[in-house]
């Protein structure tokens, strides 16, 4: 190393003071999108301290720096989704069966505002919002009808929901039943994670305290009934989307993911009974060597975490699984077509970063929802990097590289040192109560503008780069979610009601308002209640009955 330092202050004195005084460098302040100082040059100097075995490790072992899985790529490929659902079921089902057709193997549901929120299509606040982001779920009957011809044996589905998760996930076991599949058969994930909607997405129904039970009644039925089930998928994704740096992304996402282990230890749950099922979601957003060592340092933090605090004995609880996908902040809608740029380079940090499971967006997704050609070229940019590029030859290609290596380290002490103020405070929902989570994110978020704003942050269509006359989409080639479909919804809804049995429904609620009399775990009455077509409306009716609604404080 002393021969080194001499070394390179050789090459500074001599090679690059000549070079800087015949071509000065640009005059920008060189850092990560969440201020890490990035120098000139990175060498050995810069991993001095690294501790091979230790810090690093090989694939598949403490601390899964490298990854979770001894092969990685090179046994199984990252699973493959698009965010997908819309209108009714029959149009959401048959984006389903084309995109499966077209080889994608995992489904990502996402359902419209008032399935998120807890209400029926026909409920007066649902207005003008039924099918619009996602697809409507009233009932088991609309289930049926999204996964009819999908063998859910063989399909892995993830539903972004959250509040109302119990009941989709009841809704999915129920299909699967009536398919002729056990549920201890069945493969996905409930994202299921209600701490992030309190800071970041506001899609909440009930108070804190119910609305963590509800997270682990899943988590503990599928732990003994639906073994194969990913039961919560932490998501710090969203945490991003409203403005938090890489840094803090990771710091939120974990200090959630320790809530939720305290919580389920709480309820007498033992940590490897329950933690080899949590899987974890993180963005993708546009500084690419950052994302790619915030995947890495995520990791090694959550192994050395479950390890050094929860006293985890299977290798399995240490396992950080992410499921990445692109920022939706990061799509432009001038100049669009160059979002499938961006898109590509999402997929690249989710591969190099090591993801299990990796969503590309639309390059149409800034302002409507996917067309089928824009959501088979966001699938097909995926399998040409599987398949074309080489990227799966080796485990992680990037690992070793100083620069790399460099930012993992800053990245997971950066991270460390937010979760020990968090810790200080009284834990993360101390934090989200007393708005300090809120106001880091919300101080992250105008940085950024303000860069964007003053140029310092170029934006390829947006602040640089533009043309007169932005190339963009005519409006007839943009896809729209039909006025149909509220009315469709409505009808379909009318006919359910009629045609069920209203006794078996009135029996299945009673059965679970005397359940959440009794503090039970409310999954097999829910099963019930939807396998009765109760509508998500009226079992929710029955949680709010009881719990009442979360009114959002207001931070200054």
């Amino acid at each position: 190393m002393k021969n080194l330092k001499n070394s390179k202050a050789k090459w500074e004195e001599n090679t690059l003071k000549k070079a800087l005084e015949r071509s000065p460098e640009r005059q920008e302040a060189f850092k990560t999108e969440s201020d890490i100082p990035v120098k000139r040059l990175y060498t050995p100097l810069d991993l001095e301290d690294i501790d091979y075995e230790a810090d690093l490790g090989f694939p598949g072992e403490y601390p899964y720096t490298r990854g979770v899985y001894p092969t990685m790529y090179r046994g199984r490929l990252w699973t493959m989704r698009n965010y997908a659902g819309f209108g009714t079921a029959e149009d959401t089902n048959k984006r389903y069966r084309y995109l499966l057709e077209q080889g994608m193997v995992g489904l990502s549901m996402a359902f419209d505002l008032p399935t998120q929120l807890g209400y029926d299509s026909d409920d007066p606040l649902a207005e003008g919002a039924v099918g619009r982001v996602g697809v409507a779920v009233d009932s088991l009957a609309d289930m049926e009808v999204v996964f009819r011809d999908i063998p859910l044996e063989k399909v892995s589905t993830s539903m972004t929901i959250n509040a109302p998760a119990t009941i989709l996930l009841a809704m999915y076991i129920a299909v699967g039943e009536k398919q002729g599949v056990p549920q201890e058969k069945l493969m996905g994930t409930t994202q299921n994670d209600i701490l992030k909607e309190f800071i970041a997405r506001g899609t909440y129904i009930f108070p804190p305290e119910p609305s963590i039970k509800l997270v682990l009644d899943i988590v503990e039925y599928c732990a003994k009934h639906v073994p194969r089930w990913n039961t919560l998928n932490i998501a710090g994704y969203h945490f991003r989307e409203a403005g938090a740096n890489a840094i803090q992304e990771v710091a939120f996402t974990l200090a959630d993911a320790i809530t939720y282990i305290e919580k389920a230890q709480e309820r007498g749950l033992d940590v490897d009974y329950f933690a080899p099922r949590l899987s974890y979601s993180l963005g993708c957003y546009m500084d690419f060597f950052e994302e790619v060592a915030k995947f890495r340092a995520a990791r090694r933090l959550f192994a050395r975490i479950m390890k050094e605090r929860f006293g985890a004995k299977n290798p399995k609880s240490y396992l950080f699984r992410i499921f990445t996908g692109s920022c939706g902040s990061t799509l432009v809608t001038q100049q669009p077509i160059n979002n499938i740029v961006r898109v590509t380079m999402h997929a690249l940090m989710g591969i190099l970063g090591g993801d299990q499971a990796i969503h590309t967006a639309c390059w149409d997704e800034g302002y409507a929802i996917p067309s089928e050609d824009s959501a088979r070229l966001a699938l097909r940019t995926q399998q040409i990097l599987a398949h074309e590029c080489g990227l799966c030859s080796t485990i992680d290609p990037l690992g070793g590289s100083y620069y790399v290596e460099s930012l993992t380290n800053e990245i997971e002490e950066r991270a460390s040192r937010y979760l020990q103020q968090i810790e200080e405070m009284g834990g993360m929902l101390a934090a989200i109560d007393n708005g300090f989570v809120f106001r880091e994110i919300q101080e992250s978020s105008v940085k950024f503008q303000e860069r964007v704003e003053s140029g310092e942050r170029i934006i390829v269509g947006l602040n640089k780069f533009a043309t007169p006359e932005q190339d963009g989409v005519e409006e007839q080639d943009i896809f729209q979610v039909h006025e149909r479909v509220e009315t469709t919804q409505k009808q379909k809804l009318r006919e359910l009601k009629a045609r069920r049995n209203q006794e078996q429904v009135k029996v299945s609620l009673r059965r679970l308002k005397e359940a959440i009399d009794r503090g039970e775990n409310l999954m097999p009455f829910i099963i019930e209640a939807v396998k009765s077509y109760a509508t998500i409306g009226e079992i929710c009716g029955i949680m709010r009955e009881r719990w009442g609604e979360f009114k959002a404080p207001t931070y200054i």
